[in-house]
């Protein structure tokens, strides 16, 4: 079945641009999906570079004058390119056509940002309008469901139908919510698939990483310590590996969309930790795959940490879908004073404090600092994306 997506709208203004698009997600995440929903009913043609055949059929066109190549193609209203970054010369050729002014639209799909955007930074400035998809919004996800109506508000769905969100949002926390996943009768059996090798396909594609048990160890010492601040230096010792080495894969692995990075606030390096950083997984269930834990037991012992993870990702998912207006770092004065979220705009900042438990939150320390309430996110209100101005 298919999900409504927030996606949407910022697909149907790029198309409407006139912009080349390009399309990013981790494999899997709905991006091609996605992209046959908006263009349903229109003549627009699909070519998947995973696919040998059709990386030839493209390269044949691209042989041809750029009129007659676009005809080879069946003249296509919107030319549609998975996995893209399979091609070194696609940004290269679509930019010709583009130039052109040929009678289509382009849509380059791409699963990792190693290659594709930096050829699309170069030969597609000024060209070029990117769409990152992150894994469903909590909102997404409740249209598998029959009793929250998509008209709902989210204040309505907590108050009358608190015990089905609370449910729901266990197994969010437990499995994720890749959209196969959402929708499958069989969550585990997927998501072990899915966090194997073929989530970081992309790694071990280009050569930069040898081996994918390097990877996998690095993803589990991540995924124990999901919420706490990370040291590089601790996980280049644990792993036997070089600093720069480590550096290198975390790299990697944020451009192939597996984890991000929250970074430290601080405006007074004297009073707060100003160069420490946290490493969260865009999907819980991912996370959980990897430590074998798929437990909807809300007392879990690593609920906490499972939680802060959920939400941070649920804001960052929001936060990229609007093409980014925000910086968001966690905040932890030399007193040991801390706020798990900290979400920086032009207009101002936000400051949350997340908490599993109904345990009051002070705050005083961010408030006495920086004039701003923490605002606390507890688990009977899930629609944590809703928090996030942006």
């Amino acid at each position: 079945m298919y999900l409504a997506r927030a996606a949407e709208q910022p697909l149907n203004e790029i198309l409407v641009s006139g912009k080349i698009g390009v399309i990013l997600g981790a494999r899997q995440v709905g991006k091609t999906t996605l992209v046959e929903h908006v263009l349903a009913g229109q003549p627009a043609v699909f070519l998947n570079f995973d696919v040998q055949v059709d990386q030839a059929r493209f390269q044949a066109a691209a042989a041809l004058s750029p009129g007659d190549g676009l005809r080879s193609l069946g003249n296509p209203s919107v030319l549609v390119i998975d996995e893209a970054q399979r091609l070194p010369e696609t940004s290269r050729i679509i930019k010709g056509w583009h130039d052109l002014r040929l009678p289509a639209k382009f849509l380059l799909l791409g699963s990792s940002s190693l290659n594709l955007l930096d050829q699309a930074a170069e030969s597609l400035t000024g060209r070029s309008r990117k769409l990152v998809l992150p894994p469903l919004l909590f909102a997404e996800t409740l249209g598998t469901q029959a009793w929250a109506n998509a008209d709902a508000a989210p204040g309505h769905l907590c108050q009358h139908f608190a015990p089905q969100v609370r449910a729901f949002l266990m197994q969010r926390l437990a499995f994720g919510s890749y959209p196969e996943i959402v929708t499958s009768d069989q969550p585990t059996q997927l998501l072990r698939e899915l966090s194997s090798d073929y989530l970081w396909k992309d790694l071990l594609q280009t050569g930069l990483v040898k081996t994918p048990e390097l990877i996998r160890r690095l993803l589990l010492l991540l995924a124990h310590q999901a919420g706490s601040e990370v040291s590089v230096n601790e996980l280049a010792t644990q792993l036997q590996m070089a600093r720069p080495t480590v550096d290198r894969y975390l790299d990697l692995l944020e451009q192939t969309f597996v984890v991000f990075r929250l970074p430290s606030f601080s405006t007074n390096p004297r009073k707060e930790i100003a160069k420490s950083q946290k490493v969260f997984f865009w999907d819980t269930g991912i996370r959980n795959a990897l430590l074998n834990a798929y437990s909807t037991d809300e007392f879990r012992p690593d609920i906490g940490a499972l939680w802060e993870n959920w939400v941070i990702a649920e804001v960052a998912k929001r936060n990229i879908l609007l093409g980014s207006p925000a910086e968001l770092f966690f905040w932890r004065s030399r007193a040991q004073s801390e706020v798990d979220l900290v979400v920086k705009q032009a207009n101002g900042l936000q400051a949350f404090e997340i908490k599993w438990s109904p345990r009051r939150v002070s705050g005083r320390a961010f408030r006495d600092a920086y004039g701003v309430e923490v605002e606390p996110v507890r688990p009977d209100n899930p629609f944590v994306a809703d928090f996030f101005k942006g």
